[in-house]
């Protein structure tokens, strides 16, 4: 017995000082442009979904209405388009240079099946090791709510609300 758990510790041991190997000899792809290291997006997704089920708020604050839609189509143009694009426009440059790719919010599936609450969670505090910064300290929480509840009913929100977002139109909306 006690050979075997010798050999459990020389194995956990060992495991750690390749991991350790990995990354200190450079190994490990820092460059945005490098190919994803193993189980990282596995390990990151995981993290990311273990840490919303214990976090995301339940309650949203403001209604999913075309009021709350135009001011979240204003804060999502100012802060979100640079990275996350426009309706209707292709992948914006600096989004092609990011690991990973920041999701087209307004193509294909978007977040407009996630919950407002997580879209929130992810706007208010960013998501580590993947370019997206927290707005906590930069945007209101109306305004994060706004943006939130834009995202998770895009596929509700009127041509008007989407235009302002590509720069068509740009009433004057009190945020």
């Amino acid at each position: 017995m006690k050979r075997f758990l010798l050999g459990v510790v020389v194995g956990v041991l060992l495991v750690l000082v390749v991991v350790y190997g990995y990354f200190r000899t450079g190994m490990a792809p820092v460059a945005a442009s490098a190919p994803a290291m193993p189980f990282e997006k596995r390990l990151a997704r995981m993290a990311l979904h273990a840490r919303l089920e214990e976090e995301m708020p339940q309650n949203v604050p403001v209604p999913a209405n075309e009021t709350t839609y135009m001011a979240g189509a204003m804060v999502y143009s100012d802060h979100c388009a640079v990275c996350h694009g426009a309706p209707g426009k292709p992948m914006p440059v600096i989004a092609k240079g990011m690991f990973p790719h920041p999701p087209q919010l307004f193509k294909g599936k978007g977040v407009t099946d996630d919950p407002p609450g997580e879209t929130y969670w992810k706007v208010a505090n960013g998501i580590r090791l993947s370019g997206m910064p927290a707005f906590k300290s930069t945007l209101s929480e109306n305004e994060m709510w706004q943006v939130s509840v834009l995202l998770a009913n895009a596929d509700k929100a009127s041509d008007m609300a989407k235009s302002m977002i590509t720069g068509h139109a740009r009433p004057a909306v009190a945020r």
